[in-house]
């Protein structure tokens, strides 16, 4: 059997695995098994749930927030692991004289960001939590390239940055952070599976588990080197990649209760704003779970 992985650039511990496949680290681990590996590059992690249903990956990661819209589109997944938190991975960020000094300020205003990512888990909660709703209050635009320069130019209230398009910013200077991602979410990297696989090949799964942590390993250990990597690949200086790459941690965790009642939370606050049409039982994308999507019907 082939293992096919899906991997695009905004999943670090994948986009690591996919460029150090010179060194076999997901064949060394999967080869005792009798499997091999191929990978699947794609650009757009939203599509990964879909790419698992369709049987054209087996084994993908994300952000926090394509598993939830996953299940709520009705593709059978299976978390299988997640990163350590990503406190300082991205930040919303408004201009340094800005008249907007708190969430409730945004009110009535433009937000740029990647929207359905887990940009999209962090403006939705931190909106929540400021009694303000996501659908309702802000005007929700996709980010471009040219988000940085609508933000200065005062086009619009606010930009989410991560990577080294954050530590651009910030070098550059006359922007403020409104919210601190790790003050609302924990913003971890995401990792599942199709039922199937999770199901009855666990082995696998923890084969591949293993070869995602000696990816996160080379990384931490040659950061300069993945900088370099990611800037010849996507653009960017390699300091500011650095400085990125710099704040990630570098850890893969076992999904707990803890992760499960995050992603609970901005399942329901999808729902209630209408992110997504129907109901979502996170914990139904849990390997034993039975199968099913998790999107409970409408009634």
């Amino acid at each position: 059997m082939t293992i096919t992985i899906g991997v695009h650039s905004s999943n670090p511990s994948l986009y690591h695995l996919y460029h150090l496949s010179r060194l076999g680290l997901a064949q060394e681990e999967l080869a005792p098994l009798g499997e091999s590996v191929v990978f699947h590059p794609y650009t757009n992690g939203v599509r990964t749930g879909e790419l698992l249903s369709r049987g054209v990956i087996d084994f993908g990661g994300t952000g926090s927030t394509p598993p939830v819209t996953g299940q709520a589109a009705g593709h059978d997944i299976v978390y299988t692991a997640v990163s350590a938190p990503r406190f300082e991975h991205g930040a919303l960020l408004v201009p340094e004289d800005s008249p907007v000094r708190t969430v409730a300020d945004l009110k009535g205003t433009t937000v740029h960001l990647a929207i359905g990512s887990w940009q999209t888990h962090l403006v939705a909660k931190a909106l929540d939590d400021a009694g303000l709703s996501y659908a309702d209050d802000i005007t929700a635009v996709r980010s471009t390239d040219g988000s940085e320069e609508l933000l200065r130019t005062g086009a619009i209230a606010a930009w989410v940055a991560q990577g080294a398009q954050l530590a651009a910013a910030r070098r550059t200077g006359g922007l403020r952070t409104l919210i601190r991602t790790g003050d609302v979410i924990t913003d971890r990297s995401v990792f599942f599976a199709r039922r199937d696989l999770a199901e009855s090949r666990p082995e696998v799964i923890e084969a591949l588990t293993r070869a995602l942590q000696r990816a996160d390993d080379w990384a931490a250990a040659h950061l300069r080197a993945a900088a370099e990597i990611a800037a010849a690949d996507l653009g960017g200086s390699a300091d500011d990649w650095e400085t990125a790459l710099r704040a990630l941690p570098w850890k893969i965790e076992p999904v707990t209760d803890a992760f499960l009642a995050e992603q609970q939370e901005a399942a329901d606050i999808f729902h209630r704003t209408g992110f997504i049409d129907r109901p979502v039982t996170v914990a139904h994308a849990l390997a034993g779970a039975g199968s099913g999507t998790g999107a409970d019907r409408a009634v």
